[in-house]
């Protein structure tokens, strides 16, 4: 086969790496999940430190992601990460997982959000949030498509508008302490059950951090990326985490912690105290924001892994194709725009079946987490003459503690999900059938995509 015509080229800056991390992290989730996180909380202090605590344990695997990315940039990430640790038999499995339901999945279900939202303001009729969705996926594939540029430009002003919506809730709950004081009013009948649960409730608010890793999958085109990457994650995080902190501060402030859990849309109560209606308008722009963001991306990452995948794989090799013109993995983002649209079409006709398959890829995903954590380990025995811009602080400490979370991380979505698992489960072994059939090329391909 034909090697591919372009690799990536550094031409992201920092400030564009740290729109792509805290625009995939700050998406819906916050407006919608601290209930859930409320109703498994014992008391308002519990529910904070929740969000304190999801914060620090997301430095603690920056911290490892950064070493991995300075020494190994590759816009395959986790994928090159894995592949170097353990080969290609398993990093194929995990780039079968990432296309067909972790990357995609998201996607589609980001799309479901945005077209929900988007729906509230401008309904196109019976399937109106389907059709949004699916000009969603479309949209974004094709601007991505256009160039790098396009794409991170878009993506600048987008994350933009994210922050700026986080902080609007967070600047009107302040404004509703102030008129009517400290005493929260609930605004649900709910309240948190006799038992609270540490597990689930860390395992929404991780979900609500995740997507920071995706960093790595821009390593190889970020400018002097061993220098600034560590830099650009860690400010990513930390900004995420005060917004986190201070947006949950405000729901627990106004709607006191039996008034978030029982509450279905907090942001929109909160928006509602302090607005009156028009709240419930502008948190419908916010929340439809949030999903654009971070659906945008998710497609721009997702893309570089599809990428990595096909140049290891004679049969894929169609997702190994760099445009020099665009700068962008044009293989790779239309076959993950395929993907993303069959499961959008999927979740038209069977709404709350596609919305319990996403949500049961997280076994899957905390899984190829804990693998990547220990994959340092991995690395620093097999590889101890690489150069390594940046080290993880207090090794072997602070990978091992990355390791045990993601470890109790994979066993509390284990015990969530029950017997949902086996989705997953079902679509590594899909994947693990498809071994036989399509098998990697031997070794590790360093000069297609990694900075030397």
């Amino acid at each position: 086969m034909r090697p591919p015509r372009g690799i990536p080229t550094q031409t992201l800056r920092v400030r564009d790496a740290m729109a792509i991390i805290v625009g995939i992290v700050v998406g819906a989730g916050i407006f919608r999940t601290p209930a859930v996180v409320a109703a498994n909380a014992s008391s308002e202090t519990a529910a904070l430190l929740a969000w304190v605590l999801g914060g620090l344990i997301s430095c603690v695997g920056a911290l490892c992601y950064a070493e991995l990315a300075t020494t190994y940039p590759h816009a395959g990430g986790d994928y090159h990460f894995l592949t170097r640790a353990y080969g290609k038999r398993l990093s194929f499995l995990f780039a079968w997982a990432r296309l067909s339901v972790i990357q995609t999945g998201s996607i589609a279900l980001l799309a479901f959000v945005f077209g929900d939202y988007a729906s509230e303001l401008l309904s196109l009729g019976p399937n109106s949030a389907g059709l949004y969705a699916v000009l969603m996926v479309v949209g974004l594939t094709l601007l991505n498509i256009t160039g790098v540029r396009q794409g991170t430009g878009a993506q600048n002003v987008l994350t933009t508008l994210e922050v700026l919506g986080v902080v609007a809730v967070i600047a009107a709950g302040v404004s509703v302490i102030a008129v009517s004081g400290s005493s929260p009013t609930p605004a649900g009948n709910a309240t948190p059950p006799s038992s609270p649960s540490f597990g689930l409730m860390m395992v929404f608010v991780l979900l609500t951090y995740g997507g920071w890793n995706e960093a790595a999958y821009v390593s190889a085109e970020l400018r002097d990326a061993k220098r600034t990457m560590a830099h650009a994650m860690l400010r990513s995080i930390l900004l995420v985490m005060v917004l986190y902190v201070l947006a949950n501060w405000a729901y627990l402030s106004v709607l006191g912690l039996q008034g978030t859990a029982g509450s279905s849309a907090v942001a929109t109560d909160v928006m509602r105290r302090a607005m009156g209606g028009i709240g419930a308008t502008v948190i419908s722009v916010l929340v439809a924001v949030a999903a654009l963001t971070s659906a945008n991306a998710s497609v721009f990452t997702g893309a570089r892994a599809n990428y990595a995948w096909g140049l290891d794989v004679p049969r894929f090799g169609f997702l190994g194709r760099w445009s020099e013109r665009s700068g962008t993995p044009t293989g790779g983002l239309l076959v993950q725009g395929a993907v993303a649209l069959l499961l959008v079409l999927l979740g038209t006709l069977t709404r709350k079946g596609f919305v319990t398959i996403v949500e049961y890829t997280a076994p899957v995903f905390w899984f190829f987490f804990l693998l990547a954590g220990v994959a340092l380990f991995v690395l620093r025995r097999r590889d101890p003459n690489a150069s390594r811009p940046f080290r993880v602080p207090l090794y072997p400490f602070t990978p091992l503690l990355f390791c045990m979370t993601s470890a109790y991380l994979l066993y509390s979505s284990l015990a969530y999900t029950g017997i949902g698992a086996l989705v997953g489960a079902a679509v590594l072994g899909a994947g693990a059938l498809m071994l036989f059939v399509f098998s990697p090329r031997p070794g590790v391909r360093v000069h297609a995509g990694e900075i030397a």
